[in-house]
């Protein structure tokens, strides 16, 4: 499917020169003199590049192929993450690179959103609430119970979070993984 001028907005998905990209930002600009057109802001799923874009009456631009998948994670290999479909139990390599900031929420059989762009994964998005372990904390102190008081945590998967000073090593908390804080004990 082609897009025209008039069809872009925030949050199309738009592929040009065979990258796929997403428009982050859309202003339409109607000058005194000349003809109208937009500009846009496009953000590249491949290599997370934001980049500026002026479209005029006339331009086209294709649709991506894109493909969301629900996959889980197997292990690192220490240079690829390795995924499963676990429908049709196909494995895809991820590089290092690519996972990115990912990694240190993710724990061996975790589900995740797993982008595939003409049949190539390009991506992925961990669950923005993920529970996980606490494995090293300092100590509780008594009196020790302000809420506005915090210490440092690392976590099972190695990530560190500022945790209240009444939450213990062993437990297991709820994270906001695109914040990177603390939300709350698990129950469990």
């Amino acid at each position: 499917m082609a897009y025209s001028m008039g069809d872009l907005k925030k949050g199309l998905k738009i592929e040009l020169d065979g990258v796929p990209f997403k428009i982050v930002e859309y202003q339409h600009v109607k000058p005194g003199k000349g003809a109208a057109f937009v500009r846009v802001k496009i953000k590249s799923y491949v290599d997370g590049r934001v980049l500026e874009k002026t479209f005029h009456a006339g331009d086209k631009c294709e649709a991506p192929n894109l493909v969301d998948k629900q996959m889980q994670y197997l292990y690192d290999d220490g240079e690829f993450c390795q995924f499963m479909d676990t429908e049709t139990y196909e494995q895809v390599a991820i590089s290092d690179e690519e996972v990115g900031e990912n990694k240190k929420w993710m724990l061996d059989g975790m589900m995740v959103q797993v982008l595939f762009h003409n049949g190539n994964a390009i991506g992925l998005e961990v669950p923005q609430v993920v529970e996980l372990k606490i494995v090293e904390t300092a100590p509780n102190f008594r009196g020790d119970t302000q809420g506005s008081n915090k210490k440092p945590a690392t976590l099972e998967t190695g990530a560190v979070v500022q945790i209240p000073f009444h939450v213990l090593e062993g437990e297991v908390i709820r994270v906001d993984t695109v914040r990177g804080e603390y939300i709350e004990r698990a129950n469990k």
